[in-house]
């Protein structure tokens, strides 16, 4: 009999262990796949995501965060597919990098749809069309726990100042591996070269590209593009937002507890991360100035000029509008209209 209750005992605690969260067969080690260096706010964010996630859970679920693209071999593009197959169990992730994949994501490299406006984009993820997003992630296999930033997109080159689409004309641009990319930049006269972020800086230096686009705060200065890129033209053309995420496959394997915490961490590490990465972007003059001291010569679009990209770049924006979903695109088009109507509402009654 004592044997009997000596063998019960044990199966219970054994069930109850099983049972309580954080207990069940969790890795050791969690991936995570992130595209640049840790020092950057991307790089920080995803950091800051691990480091809240091993604190709340006292250790229990640790992340690693891989930087450079390590996950990935070679091709960021590729790096949807690690989520989808549990190569890597969270991400840390561009819209751009993910939308080969998901065409839905081209949303957001439409030319010129958000104005420079932070709060449109703001808007949008916010509502109808963030949430569906997310929604399409998850059937694609990646849960979206939360949405940062990369910020607008900005050009640099090596040859001649940009204020019009003729100044594009025969330059060698370094594009990420993204169709709508290439479609973009030949529409403006430009040589459009798709290669690895890895391998974009020794292009720069010896020449087998003029220059590149990408946001400030992440690239420009982090990577002293100054040394290879005399120029540089604000023109904001594409906005480039980060999604936190998990591989499904390890999301399921998960407990309700832990992923509450892990989403909690998410949106808190989100939050933190876009702030820092628009940072002075919204009031650029502390990023200008570093440019200028560094030796740039800096070029910022008029409306009248602004108005000539966009209308050279509107045959790319309909098809590719066609491509992503026209439902999807005029939901993101009122947004945008709304966030304007408001702003011009203030400024007429702030002149008053």
């Amino acid at each position: 009999m004592k044997n009997v209750w000596l063998g019960l005992t044990v199966f219970c605690l054994f069930f109850i262990a099983m049972a309580a969260p954080g207990m069940a067969a969790y890795k050791a080690e969690y991936r995570m796949s992130v595209v640049v260096e840790p020092t950057s706010p991307w790089g920080q964010g995803a950091q800051m995501f691990a480091d809240l996630v091993k604190k709340r859970t006292d250790g229990r679920i640790v992340i690693k965060p891989y930087f450079r693209g390590q996950l990935y071999a070679g091709k960021q593009t590729n790096e949807f597919l690690l989520l989808q197959q549990g190569v890597a169990d969270f991400a840390l992730a561009s819209t751009i990098n993910w939308s080969t994949t998901v065409k839905e994501l081209n949303l957001f490299s439409l030319p010129f749809l958000f104005h420079n406006e932070y709060k449109a984009v703001d808007a949008l993820e916010a509502g109808e069309v963030g949430r569906k997003i997310f929604r399409i992630l998850a059937d694609k296999g990646a849960i979206a726990l939360g949405w940062g930033e990369n910020g607008f997109r900005e050009i640099t080159n090596s040859k001649r100042a940009i204020h019009t689409p003729e100044d594009l004309q025969g330059l060698k641009i370094r594009v990420v591996g993204a169709p709508i990319f290439t479609d973009i930049f030949k529409s403006l006269g430009a040589d459009p070269v798709a290669m690895n972020w890895g391998e974009v800086l020794s292009a720069l230096q010896s020449g087998t590209v003029d220059g590149q686009e990408n946001p400030v705060a992440s690239i420009t200065i982090p990577y002293r593009l100054w040394e290879v890129n005399k120029y540089i033209t604000f023109w904001h053309y594409a906005i480039d937002p980060l999604i936190f995420a998990a591989s499904k496959e390890t999301w399921d394997a998960l407990d309700r507890i832990d992923r509450e915490i892990i989403s909690k961490a998410a949106r808190e590490a989100a939050s933190w991360q876009k702030k820092a990465a628009r940072e002075g972007l919204t009031d650029s003059a502390a990023f200008l100035d570093i440019l200028k001291k560094n030796g740039m010569e800096i070029t910022l679009l008029t409306p009248a000029q602004f108005q000539a990209f966009k209308v050279k770049t509107k045959p790319v924006y309909d098809k590719w509008a066609s491509d992503i979903g026209i439902d999807l695109v005029r939901a993101a088009e009122k947004a945008v209209k709304s966030v304007e109507a408001k702003k011009s509402r203030k400024t007429r009654k702030d002149a008053r």
